[in-house]
């Protein structure tokens, strides 16, 4: 954008250059300047009801709201004014009147907008004597979401996102004048695939989430940028988890998901099946240890020597059946650094070119034109690149079926999710030897004869790519769960066992990536960042 097409003005002294078009509001955040507001959100639209964001603006006699009024070339903003402090007072006395104080119990207690602008702004000589009003509080309306109409400010954000975003429109504004209330229309239920987002977008603690309710402080929770592994969209999103975690009082380390702002991703939002699929993380069935099957029985043993057998079973059906003997199902679930491990120890080293990475849906996967895909894996795009060519699942559970196959080595994938499990049964069990690396203990793990328990992505670094061809970033935020590893360190455990050479760090792994495969050329970390970075296929179109 040419500087011609850009707005110059002044607010709080302070240059600002902004586009066309851009409201104040937003236009005094890129200075780092907050006005305080309560109904404006940007990813929604303006209504401009609160009155709290008023600012005073040079030659104009009245305050204006600065979520409603554009900037003009020349503009002189004051956001701090007389004027401006006293109607912030003033909104808030007004807000305040009938607002329980129930601040310590609340869980929107230290994320409050309520709380915050209070200590700026509040009065600290209340003037309301009389009994506060009484609504509806903490009642459920819908599988996700409370309701405590005591504590709603009237923002309507959650009315307008149920008519904007995810249009099921099951919100609005019941009664008029001081009667005036948010609730669910009758025989409705906030049940949409998007209703998490509402807690996210409520300012006060109206509308709280029920997964998230009494489980722990916000002040105790720590942040990690990553991406949901749920489909192929690969929204943006921040890990919460508790900074002082101990096994001995606590169930689960991390607390909650939260989406992160991504223009061409994600936008603000995220959907309810992958924000709350972190439970997995912490699951009763993760693998902790590896596992080695004993006649009918497994039993637990150390990582030198499950690798050792498995290294030992490798050497030993290469030199009886060949390349031919085995066969490697990877997975789209992995991170491009870990697919890219995979293919260098099992098709470049060992020269095996039975490896696939799809198995079928095992029903109809649901879709929308908003952020949901019918693909539920985060790195399908990288898996097609690292691993091209491919036999398909059937072919290889056919060849299984048939003895061609003496060693079958299965990444992440249940396959009794997308076939009958009896067939699936029936063709491991012709298989000599069967290793499963994975995280969860399911019915295809249990059919291994050697688990090796690998780390989910809140547990690691790397990077997938998502429906669009956008390279982005995974984070660790927590350590792996028991004795399980990465993917990328297991395989190169095995290779070091092979007597071969895997590198285990996954920013070296990326550089040699983009080293040597086209669609990742001049890409690194830092050029990746929290942002992404489009596969250069991609970037051409």
């Amino acid at each position: 954008m040419s500087d011609k097409e850009r707005i110059h003005l002044t607010i709080d002294g302070q240059d600002v250059q902004v586009p066309q078009g851009t409201v104040i509001l937003e236009a005094a955040k890129t200075v780092g300047i907050h006005i305080p507001h309560y109904c404006y959100h940007p990813g929604l639209s303006c209504v401009g009801s609160c009155r709290m964001c008023l600012v005073q603006i040079e030659k104009s006699p009245k305050l204006q709201p600065s979520c409603a009024t554009p900037v003009a070339e020349g503009m002189i903003v004051s956001t701090n004014t007389p004027a401006a402090l006293k109607n912030r007072q003033s909104v808030l006395e007004f807000l305040l009147a009938n607002h329980p104080l129930d601040c310590p119990v609340c869980d929107q207690a230290g994320e409050c907008e309520l709380q915050n602008y209070y200590m700026d702004h509040g009065r600290y000589d209340a003037r309301f004597n009389e009994n506060k009003g009484k609504k509806k509080k903490a009642y459920p309306i819908g599988p996700y979401i409370i309701l405590d109409q005591e504590r709603c400010v009237l923002c309507t954000r959650c009315v307008r996102f149920t008519q904007e975003i995810s249009k099921t429109f099951e919100m609005g504004v019941i009664d008029r004048g001081h009667r005036s209330a948010i609730d669910i229309f009758p025989g409705n239920e906030l049940n949409n695939r998007y209703s998490g987002n509402l807690a996210d977008i409520c300012p006060v603690g109206a509308l709280t989430d029920r997964d998230f309710r009494f489980k722990c402080r916000v002040w105790f929770l720590g942040k990690t940028n990553s991406i949901c592994p749920g489909c192929s969209r690969g929204c943006n999103i921040e890990i919460h988890f508790n900074e002082r975690f101990n096994p001995r009082y606590h169930k689960d380390r991390v607390q909650r998901l939260k989406p992160r702002y991504h223009k061409e991703v994600n936008g603000r939002w995220i959907c309810d099946e992958g924000r709350y699929a972190y439970h997995a993380i912490d699951a009763e069935n993760r693998l902790r240890v590896p596992l080695m099957r004993q006649g009918e029985n497994t039993q637990e043993v150390s990582w030198e020597e499950a690798i050792r057998s498995i290294a030992k079973s490798l050497k030993e059906t290469l030199d009886k059946y060949g390349p031919q003997g085995v066969a490697v199902l990877a997975s789209p679930q992995m991170t491009n650094e870990e697919l890219f491990g995979i293919r260098q120890l099992f098709q470049d080293h060992l020269k095996i070119e039975n490896i696939e990475y799809r198995i079928p849906a095992g029903e109809e996967p649901y879709s929308d034109d908003i952020l949901i895909t019918a693909d539920k894996n985060p790195n399908s795009k990288g898996a097609g690149i690292f691993i091209p060519s491919s036999p398909g699942a059937r072919n290889m559970l056919q060849a299984c079926s048939e003895g061609r196959i003496h060693l079958l080595y299965v990444f992440h994938h249940d396959l009794t999710s997308s076939y009958d499990s009896d067939y699936i049964s029936s063709a491991l069990g012709r298989v000599d030897r069967v290793v499963f690396q994975g995280s969860w203990n399911h019915p295809t793990a249990a059919l291994a004869d050697t688990i090796l328990p690998a780390a989910v992505y809140a547990e690691k670094d790397g990077t997938y790519a998502n429906i669009e061809g956008r390279v982005q970033r995974i984070h660790a935020a927590v350590l792996p769960l028991g004795e399980s590893l990465p993917d990328l360190d297991i395989v190169a455990k095995l290779a070091e066992e092979l007597g071969l050479s895997i590198n285990r760090t996954p920013a070296a792994v990326f550089e040699e990536i983009a080293q040597s495969v086209e669609d990742f050329s001049g890409m690194t970390y830092a050029k990746v960042g929290d942002g992404g970075q489009l596969l250069k296929q991609e970037a051409g179109k």
